[in-house]
């Protein structure tokens, strides 16, 4: 485990000395890696910092507004990107490419907004196994290898590029972030696009979107999965009332784990799992099934994509 009372003054100067006199933007998600990543330069920069939140329009349900709330106490500043994210999707199903589309749009928005405020370094929450999955072929993460080549940003500052997940939990609480973020079940960047097989449309998120919600609340609170989630991985024949249907295939996945390199299936009682595939049928009508992924990573990786 990271000895935190010696990796914490040593990532504030680390920052110190990349950012040099300058301003440095913060890729701030609400995430604990990029919260633990702005609480660090925030002690490093003052206000030479700049918290951005970019809402891709892929986000979970309610996902903007409890940002806003979590750090109403900060600067930050919301960007609403959502038609530029989903355009920039149009069109494209292969999984790298659409992961390198969100990393490039994530750049191109943060050069923006960073632009207006004269900022020339990027500050962003890069963990190990984000560089062993990407530099090893497994996916490219929007933020390793899913980033563009050229860039406005003359340094990409990443104080946890060493850190597993659970060491950056860790960080936080010797930072006294809040336990809701300490704990905060990890979100993919390139958010529910990952999350949907295939090309992503409006349409998809909104299904997907209602579903991660359904599925998290049903299994959050009473198992503490270390992840779990909803995914639209499909379209298939239902049947309705007396209607045949040809609807989405909805899989729930939950898993636990230590800091994301593996995974276990949650065992979760067959009874629960009827309940949770009952609400999304009925709450959301275009799905027509329901499954439940068992499968460990490895072989899978925990997103589908």
């Amino acid at each position: 485990m990271v000895k935190t009372e010696r990796f914490i003054p040593q990532a504030i100067e680390e920052i110190k000395k990349a950012a040099g006199t300058g301003k440095v933007v913060v890729a701030l998600s609400g995430g604990v890696d990029s919260s633990v990543c702005a609480a660090l330069a925030a002690q490093a920069l003052g206000d030479r910092l700049i918290p951005i939140y970019i809402d891709t329009g892929l986000m979970r349900k309610g996902e903007t507004e409890r940002i806003k709330t979590v750090f109403s106490g900060i600067r930050l500043q919301v960007v609403d990107a959502g038609d530029e994210f989903l355009a920039a999707l149009v069109g494209i199903t292969d999984p790298e490419k659409k992961r390198k589309a969100i990393g490039e749009r994530f750049i191109r928005v943060f050069e923006r907004e960073a632009k207006k405020s004269g900022a020339t370094c990027l500050l962003q929450g890069t963990i190990y196994p984000d560089r062993i999955e990407s530099e090893g072929g497994i996916k490219s993460h929007h933020n390793v290898g899913g980033m563009p080549l050229e860039m406005a940003f003359t340094k990409v500052i990443e104080p946890i590029r060493d850190l597993y997940k659970d060491e950056v939990r860790e960080v936080a609480g010797a930072l006294g972030l809040p336990l809701e973020i300490q704990h905060r079940m990890p979100f993919p960047g390139p958010g529910l696009a990952v999350r949907i097989l295939g090309e992503v449309t409006k349409e998809k998120v909104a299904v997907i979107r209602e579903a991660n919600w359904i599925a998290e609340s049903e299994i959050v609170e009473q198992y503490r999965p270390w992840q779990c989630f909803a995914a639209l991985i499909g379209l298939g024949t239902g049947v309705k009332g007396d209607n045949r249907i040809h609807g989405w295939i909805v899989a729930i996945r939950a898993v636990n784990s230590r800091d994301g390199m593996t995974a276990d299936p949650l065992e979760i009682p067959f009874a629960d799992l009827t309940r949770i595939g009952a609400r999304i049928t009925a709450e959301i009508p275009s799905v027509a099934r329901v499954v439940y992924d068992i499968t460990p990573k490895p072989p899978a990786t925990i997103e589908y994509e």
